[in-house]
């Protein structure tokens, strides 16, 4: 009986054939993304992501995995040496597998750096688009199923949030046009987010810690899974027991991942030490946070060693995602999770060390899963989340993927679903006057950045504006969640409680 009622919920919510035709449109926009050039495209000597992502195949293929991530003969590191977890080095294992079975040339050991042809990328771009289709995709399928039967909302505008978490042009242009595999940790977290809410913590458990393992800049999400786990577990029966499972659960997936390097501490430490690049500095590229901001008063590079970096950016971290953490230990509730999530993800991008551009993917995500509660908020924030990384898309020969998919997803988000749920918004005339002035700002730094050149003893000043722009927005956005999260009910009905655990 309640199997009956439950598929018929679902397909209330939203039909099987409405999920086919938006994954299959959300498909054809990346293959048409990944027809356009890639990041580093025929540029020597390092090339660019899509050259570390070859490399990274070769490595793995060729070499024992003890070496995958020390200096050796056959593993340069400076040239692009493996500087993410296992999972993600499994991951080019499997994927150069593959590619080596067909066009062996394009990872032979040494001898196949810089290698791009046509074939070879076609290759390249569909383990990208076979990854987000079997990670990412039914993640956030499952993640619309589970949220709308946990708010017991049939409203029909289900369709509108898988289109906005899948049309992401954000996530599509970075994969599938600069060219990672951001959809597999971002997939595995969203799984994750899916698992928690419906109750089964332990599979949730798994996937978040799988997800760390693939990139670990999923930690930013870190303290909002802890702080809401803790809460649920104290709030149950016994929850020594609970809290003991899920720890048993997370240290038995990270010694299974990392059980190749489990040897001896050495090994672990090498491992480690590429996955934290101090060296680099506490930032690299032009990225909207608060360090590259900053830089332009208080020159934290040539002021500061890296030590005294460390300890100020963990400090601000960790201070600006504490308030956060305390309410979901207090008061743990689904929706409150989305926003400790968000919370969480922009302290780091804000504050931690060596932030890229391309970590503002993190925030994104749980703004996607809000997009129906905070649908200005969300646009507002996707819209200077793409602005941020233009610089990098211009870089890349990106810019038509840039406005199609800018376009096309303001197309489908200014739909009547989405209007119909900001009536209850009323901004004032100065707010409104405030927002076209930002606005008109950001068009004419488009324009500037793409038409004019820097001055020649400011060779960066575009980027500076554009970031401080971005920055601008991002702390603001900051400010407004971490006051609605602490505003959020504690006898809202998805409160977590006794009765219900």
């Amino acid at each position: 009986m309640a199997k009956t009622k439950r598929k018929s919920f679902a397909e209330a919510t939203m039909s099987p054939a409405t999920i086919a035709v938006i994954s299959l449109f959300a498909l054809l926009i990346r293959v048409l993304v990944s027809i356009g050039p890639h990041s580093g495209e025929a540029s020597p000597p390092k090339y660019g992501d899509y050259e570390a992502q070859r490399h990274w195949m070769e490595i793995t293929l060729h070499t024992p995995t003890s070496e995958w991530y020390r200096n050796t003969s056959s593993n340069d590191l400076s040239y692009w040496g493996l500087d993410y977890p296992p999972l993600s080095a499994y991951q080019s294992f499997a994927h150069g597998l593959i590619i080596n079975s067909s066009l062996p040339s394009s990872l032979a050991l040494l001898s196949s750096r810089g290698f791009e042809s046509p074939t070879s990328k076609r290759m390249m771009r569909w383990t990208v688009i076979s990854s987000d289709l079997m990670v990412f995709f039914p993640a956030a399928i499952w993640f619309v199923l589970v949220h709308y039967r946990r708010r017991n909302q049939e409203d029909g505008s289900a369709w509108w949030l898988l289109s906005m978490i899948l049309l992401n042009p954000a996530l599509i242009l970075i994969d599938h046009g600069h060219f990672q595999y951001n959809c597999i940790s971002l997939g595995l977290t969203l799984g994750a987010v899916a698992a928690v809410i419906s109750d089964k913590d332990v599979i949730g458990a798994i996937m978040f810690t799988l997800a760390i393992n693939h990139k670990q800049m999923s930690m930013y999400f870190a303290p909002a899974f802890f702080s809401y786990l803790l809460g649920k577990c104290l709030r149950r029966r016994n929850p020594i027991l609970e809290v003991v499972k899920l720890g048993f659960v997370v240290l038995a997936t990270f010694a299974l991942v990392w059980w190749p390097y489990l040897y001896s501490l050495e090994a672990i430490l090498a491992v480690l030490a590429r996955l934290a690049p101090f060296e680099r500095g506490i930032y690299e590229d032009y990225v909207a946070n608060f360090w590259c901001s900053t830089s332009v008063i208080i020159k934290w590079k040539r002021l500061f060693a890296i030590q005294p970096l460390k300890i100020l950016s963990f400090i601000l971290t960790v201070s600006s995602f504490i308030p956060s953490l305390i309410h979901q230990i207090k008061s743990p509730s689904d929706h409150g999770f989305l926003y400790a999530m968000l919370n969480s993800s922009f302290s780091f991008y804000l504050f931690s060390y060596q932030v890229h551009e391309k970590s503002i993917l993190l925030p994104l995500l749980p703004a996607s899963l809000l997009a129906q509660q905070e649908p200005l908020f969300f646009g507002w924030l996707m819209y200077y989340a793409l602005l941020s990384m233009y610089p990098l898309l211009c870089r890349d020969k990106l810019i038509l993927q840039y406005m199609a998919t800018l376009a096309l997803f303001y197309l489908i988000y200014c739909s009547p679903v989405r209007r119909n749920a900001t009536k209850g918004y009323k901004l004032s005339l100065p707010m409104k006057t405030l927002m076209a002035l930002l606005l008109l700002s950001s068009f004419v730094l488009h324009l500037i950045y793409l038409i004019m050149k820097p001055p020649e003893k400011y060779p960066f000043l575009f980027e500076a504006l554009i970031m401080s722009l971005c920055f601008s927005q991002f702390v603001m956005l900051t400010l407004y969640t971490n006051i609605k999260q602490w505003m959020l009910s504690d006898n809202s009905p998805q409160t977590m409680s006794k009765k219900n655990l």
